[in-house]
């Protein structure tokens, strides 16, 4: 059944099903400025603590297996001295736990069967430390990735880049310009990774040089019985793209829910019981936060006008980029994936996937399933509903 949240529907012809896997590398961050990543300023919100750090195991129709970023790694030692001081300068507190290569190993997934690693971008939170894993793993890079990053460390001492990265390892800038594999989804050109229709990656240029996002089909509807209205869905892994859901929503596409009405209560679930039907988004949200009221919602949108914003347009823009314009546009795009309800947009850094505590003050709990399971069955079991709409109850009002 078509989902109530589907305001457009992003055009990806039929292909195989990827098996999609999200991993949290357990690290955290903790006082980045908000200001370094966001604008304009939304008074109250000063600091951003406790932002995780995502990746994905994507595996082909054929059981070909690559990962989308790699995080961070353990060592921040491991990276050039120019990003190894930057880090330890910044005032930002990293708490790194695990690195891909360990939390793959630790469920039985052999390094070896890895046959590329995409780097969404170049970004020391995103490239890891390719060298954990074997030469036989391709590194994937996107276009311009060359021209912008080469001659690398100690050669260029300024560089962000270790020439150990590279060496001995096959390097592979998607090109979209290539005819036999490129096509354009929405307003994305797109490279078909694997031939099959499984796993696309997607020109998402701005934030960095060669800023790459992926889409992985995780169900298709010719699985499913004929006749059940069922339309394919995928998971969209938005690298930084953008870094806060606040920076994608609300759209054009996608407008601010009502909210609960406050004289509403909630059941023992901490879902709206079938009593408040008079309140659609009780049906189109069943997993809305009972902190997501209309007295919160009506809130949100008067400080929307007073910052010069529309109520149908993000709370912010991004304010980490090459191409500010590019950037912007690339938001936009995604914009339209992000309104289809059969399209999951995961952004690299998104607490809300994690941290969702029901508005209540108790403990923190996931709202999705990370690696080892298995993420394609999102859809049926509402990860997109219980997580979209709660970062509203972390705006200062």
């Amino acid at each position: 059944m078509a989902s109530p949240l589907t305001t457009t529907t992003l055009p990806v012809p039929p292909g195989a099903v990827a098996k999609v896997s999200i991993i949290d590398l357990e690290s955290r961050g903790h006082g980045m400025p908000y200001s370094m990543l966001l604008t304009p300023p939304w008074e109250g919100l000063d600091v951003l603590n406790n932002f995780p750090d995502f990746c994905f195991l994507v595996e082909s129709s054929a059981g070909e297996k690559l990962l989308f970023d790699l995080g961070f790694p353990l060592d921040i030692d491991s990276f050039p001295p120019v990003v190894s001081n930057m880090w330890k300068n910044s005032g930002v507190v990293l708490d790194m736990k695990k690195d891909a290569a360990g939390i793959l190993k630790e469920h039985g997934v052999a390094l070896e069967d890895i046959g590329a690693v995409v780097w969404s971008h170049h970004h020391s939170d995103h490239i890891g430390d390719i060298r954990t894993f074997p030469k036989s793993t391709d590194l994937v890079v996107g276009p311009g990735f060359k021209k912008a990053f080469f001659t690398v460390f100690p050669t260029n001492p300024l560089s962000e880049l270790h020439e150990s990265y590279f060496e001995g390892r096959t390097l592979r800038e998607i090109d979209f310009s290539d005819a036999s594999r490129t096509l354009t989804i929405g307003a994305f050109r797109a490279y078909d990774f694997f031939g099959d229709g499984s796993f696309y990656l997607l020109d998402a240029p701005g934030h960095d040089h060669g800023h790459l996002a992926g889409l992985a089909r995780t169900t298709s509807s010719s699985a499913t019985a004929a006749g059940d209205g069922d339309k394919d869905t995928f998971i969209f892994m938005a690298g930084d793209l953008c870094h806060n859901a606040a920076e994608l929503r609300p759209s054009v596409h996608l407008p601010l829910p009502e909210g609960h009405h406050e004289e509403h209560g909630s059941n023992d679930s901490g879902t709206w019981s079938a009593a408040h039907e008079d309140n659609k988004d009780s049906r189109q949200y069943p997993s809305l936060s009972p902190c997501i009221t209309t007295a919160l919602i009506s809130a949100i949108k008067q400080k929307q006008l007073q910052r010069g914003r529309r109520v149908d347009e993000p709370f912010f823009d991004a304010a980490l980029y090459v191409d500010a314009d590019l950037a912007a546009q690339s938001i936009r795009d995604a914009q339209v994936a992000d309104a289809d309800g059969n399209v999951f947009v995961v952004m690299a850094h998104d607490a809300t996937i994690y941290s969702a505590d029901g508005g209540d003050g108790g403990e923190k709990r996931s709202k999705v399933e990370f690696f080892p399971a298995w993420a394609n069955d999102w859809k049926k079991k509402g990860w997109k509903e219980g997580v979209m709409w709660d970062f509203l109850g972390q705006m200062p009002v």
